[in-house]
């Protein structure tokens, strides 16, 4: 089986964000063919779920610095607001 654009994991989130914008550029245009359209979508899909997950794990390894009752500081997990 050929491994094409559609199988592959951006190598970052800059370029799958990146990657993404000109689909969604491509896909609104509606110039595109009904099999390229869908191709376009699978891949917009695939690198929607990429960079909400990359956000994901980085909302995670996030962690503020406060200062507790002693005047010391330490470090607490980010909690974002839902």
């Amino acid at each position: 089986m050929e491994n094409n654009k559609t199988d592959q994991d951006p190598a970052s989130f800059e370029l799958a964000l990146k990657e993404l914008e000109t689909i969604v550029k491509q896909l609104e245009t509606g110039e595109a063919k009904l099999e390229e359209a869908l191709v376009l979508f699978e891949r917009g899909v695939k690198l929607s779920r990429f960079c909400a997950k990359q956000l994901d794990d980085a909302e995670k390894k996030i962690e503020l610095l406060v200062k507790d009752s002693q005047g010391e500081y330490k470090a607490v997990p980010f909690e974002a607001e839902k």
